[in-house]
């Protein structure tokens, strides 16, 4: 069963290109993780970063939490984000049209 993660970065408004940039250089090598299927990142207005995620497994999002790409980016992350990120894991409730209600 796949897993949905939605994970926020605030970075410190003196920070806010490098941290951009640092997930940017990232997000490649996550898309090589064996069971990633979604690693979109998106912008809000007040300039968090938020990553919609997508595992094929508890397992692999687990596997990820451990990877060399997301320990390499907590390092260049630290002292630049205003607190750390804020990471929910979601459970479906699939409604609707099945190919529009669930990621």
């Amino acid at each position: 069963m796949s897993v949905v993660v939605v994970a926020t970065i605030s970075p410190k408004p003196e920070h806010a290109d490098e941290v951009r940039q640092a997930v940017l250089e990232t997000v490649p090598q996550v898309h090589e993780e064996p069971g990633c299927e979604r690693y979109s990142l998106h912008q809000g207005r007040d300039g968090a970063l938020v990553m919609v995620e997508k595992w094929e497994s508890p397992q692999a999002l687990a596997t990820h939490g451990k990877a060399a790409a997301l320990t390499a980016l907590s390092g260049r992350l630290e002292g630049k984000l205003t607190g750390a990120p804020s990471v929910t894991v979601l459970d479906a409730l699939a409604a609707g049209d099945p190919a529009k209600g669930a990621l």
